[in-house]
């Protein structure tokens, strides 16, 4: 069974968000090893200077690396990725999973995520050209893998 990590900064504060989230993730259950891994975000003023949003984004893009494993495929999510459907993001999972055992997918605090961890992504991906708080991404996120799974099985979740 694939495993799914999900590796964010931050912790949903509103609980229609946590709701959410628990929903989908006991929906997956059956369907794969879900893990969610919540980072704490870095704290920086009100008007922080670029230097420290430049030094935010690498202190928390550093401990989102520590969580990778070597072998695991990696999905960030960002601004400059890829734009797909919910069938190619079935079909990723479904040609990844014969290859691999997990599916890391990242998702930054709003400051975004370093160049170095892009660049160890095997593949960006973005959730459109809107902007989307962090925190709802992970429940549309969430309910993306959800969908993936049930077009995988034929099922009729996705119409």
């Amino acid at each position: 069974m694939l495993s799914i990590n999900i590796i964010c900064i931050g912790k949903l504060k509103e609980k229609y968000l946590r709701d959410a989230v628990e929903e989908y993730s006991k929906r997956m259950k059956p369907l794969c090893r879900l893990s969610i891994v919540e980072l704490n975000e870095e704290r920086v003023g009100d008007n922080p200077s670029d230097a420290q949003i430049k030094q935010t984004i690498a202190a928390e893009s550093e401990r989102i690396m520590q969580k990778l494993g070597r072998g695991d495929y990696v999905m960030a999510l960002c601004v400059e990725g890829k734009i797909i459907s919910s069938e190619e993001l079935s079909q990723r999972i479904e040609d990844v999973s014969m290859t691999r055992n997990t599916v890391d997918l990242i998702i930054g605090s709003s400051w975004g995520l370093s160049d170095e961890l892009k660049a160890r992504a095997d593949f960006k991906l973005s959730m459109g050209k809107m902007t989307f708080p962090h925190q709802l991404c992970r429940v549309m996120l969430l309910e993306q893998l959800y969908r993936a799974f049930q077009i995988s099985k034929g099922t009729k979740y996705h119409k």
